[in-house]
């Protein structure tokens, strides 16, 4: 599942399709497009331009004007598992894509129209597409984002604070906790607990208030890094999270158990 760092680059690239008058859309797809009927999207849309691409967390949607100038109903992007998104610019120009970063998608894939499940076609003649191999995307009107926390790469030091320190949970559990923190997934987790040689099973409560700042300090700079670098894929440990692997920082070997429900690696000495 995309990150925060991966749906930011993924935000980044929708920027490329604002202001331009939307044409036609694409959104026959049942399953991409539910609730929504054939039509429903266009109808809502067309005409119209989208003004604002905006993120909380993993949740992506653009903020959208009409024809007349008037606000529009906000549309929900959510590349699902391995989900792209293709923006091209007018007159079929240097295409930017942006996604889940699936494996088993290559850019030559790209090409295959059956994988398109959602497309804008503007007035210039580009398009922005959902492509999404495995169908586990999902595009709607007006997104309903109120469940989650504050975003991980903007929570303040207080917030951070009261939200993680409050909790009997185990660290990773509540980390991953959309409802606490929105935007860290079981990659960015593992990576800033090994930053900070904090165990994943230690109750988030019991973390003094330094360490609480300086966990926060670190998942703001290890989200920072992944953004520039092309995701979370990209931490330090990552490599690491393997059978017969040893932390690249002690050479201990590395443990794996499960936390809060998701497959968890550690550092066996320095996050015991």
């Amino acid at each position: 599942m995309p990150e925060l760092p991966e749906v930011e680059n993924a935000r980044l690239v929708v920027e490329k399709a604002l202001g331009r008058v939307i044409t036609d859309i694409d959104d026959s797809d049942t399953y991409e497009c539910r609730p929504h009927r054939p039509g429903d999207i266009r109808r809502a849309l067309e005409g119209g331009t989208l003004t604002t691409a905006r993120r909380r967390g993993k949740a992506m949607w653009c903020d959208t004007e009409t024809a007349d100038g008037t606000g529009g109903p906000t549309l929900g992007i959510h590349l699902g598992m391995g989900g792209r998104v293709i923006v091209t610019a007018p007159d079929g120009d240097e295409t930017s894509q942006y996604g889940g970063g699936d494996p088993h998608v290559g850019e030559r894939d790209t090409d295959k129209p059956e994988w398109t499940r959602f497309a804008i076609t503007f007035d210039d003649g580009g398009q922005l597409r959902l492509f999404d191999k495995r169908r586990l995307g999902r595009v709607r009107l007006e997104p309903d984002i109120d469940a989650l926390g504050p975003d991980a790469a903007e929570i303040s030091r207080q917030d951070f604070r009261d939200r993680i320190g409050s909790s009997g949970a185990p660290l990773k559990a509540r980390l991953l906790d959309q409802a606490a923190i929105a935007g860290i997934g079981n990659l960015l987790a593992d990576e800033v607990l090994w930053q900070c040689a904090l165990s994943p099973a230690r109750k988030a409560k019991t973390l003094t208030t330094e360490e609480l700042d300086e966990l926060r300090v670190v998942l703001r700079r290890a989200i920072r890094s992944a953004i520039r670098q092309g995701g979370v894929h990209t931490g330090e440990v990552i490599p690491f999270r393997k059978a017969d692997a040893t932390c690249p920082r002690c050479g201990s070997p590395m443990s794996r158990g499960t936390v809060g429900g998701r497959t968890t690696w550690w550092c066996s000495k320095e996050q015991s």
